[in-house]
């Protein structure tokens, strides 16, 4: 009698064995790498020629971040602060400290400083950071409470996932454009009678007392959402990627 099935079929089960256990690992370590912090960045907190306390500049000197990052309000790219911000301080304060001849070297002889970049963007992707904070998004909604960090680290992921969920709720990041570069700022510290008078009363708020109200997070990005008009890309693949 004939065979029915080719002589080759008798180690078919193996192969698909085989090829299961592939599939299997492959996606492991798909997993293992793109949904772990060693793919998103956050927790990568290398060091620098120059130590710098962020925590010390902004949070006891009270030095605003576009002191340092001054493109930040105007160009698509942030900048790293020059060897000439820093000197405009350090040719008096602290002038011989030996953490700081690096610094020093640099502007004796004109070559940059070698700073290492934490935050960086993926060249597929566009990123305005003018278009953000010109719109109510806060320095902290990407790169967390700067002001508390004796050093800086890279706080969120910034994955692809991770923007979209702003950008399909935008008004949970909003807040009023003085407010951008003060980390601490909280909803409830807005002085609503004087938001209102700004920007309008949120919907369906009725006659209710500005004097003495508080106003939520949802409340004031809802309101500066329709003041401003303001509508991200997260359907139109164009918007990220150009």
């Amino acid at each position: 009698m004939a065979n029915i099935f080719p002589r080759g079929s008798n180690i078919l089960p193996i192969k698909i064995v085989v090829c299961a256990l592939v599939l299997v690992n492959a996606i492991s370590l798909g997993m293992w790498y793109y949904f772990t912090p060693k793919y998103t960045r956050v927790g990568y907190q290398p060091a620098q020629p120059v130590p710098f306390p962020h925590d010390v500049h902004v949070a006891q000197l009270g030095m605003d971040c576009r002191y340092c990052h001054s493109f930040v309000e105007v160009a698509a790219h942030s900048n790293i602060p020059t060897t000439q911000t820093c000197m405009n301080c350090h040719t008096q304060v602290q002038r011989d400290n030996p953490k700081l001849a690096p610094l020093r070297d640099s502007w004796a002889t004109g070559k940059p400083m070698e700073w290492v970049q934490i935050h960086k963007t993926s060249d597929f992707v566009y990123f305005n950071h003018s278009a953000h904070v010109n719109r109510g998004v806060s320095c902290v909604s990407c790169h967390g409470k700067v002001n508390e960090m004796p050093v800086v680290f890279h706080d969120q992921p910034h994955s692809m996932d991770w923007c979209l969920n702003c950008h399909r709720n935008p008004k949970s990041a909003l807040r009023p454009l003085n407010q951008i570069t003060n980390l601490n700022w909280k909803p409830e510290d807005e002085d609503a009678q004087k938001f209102v008078a700004s920007f309008g009363k949120p919907e369906n708020s009725g006659d209710r007392d500005f004097s003495k109200a508080k106003l939520s997070q949802d409340e004031i990005g809802s309101v500066l959402l329709n003041k401003w008009h303001i509508n991200p890309p997260d359907k139109n693949c164009a918007g990220c990627h150009r």
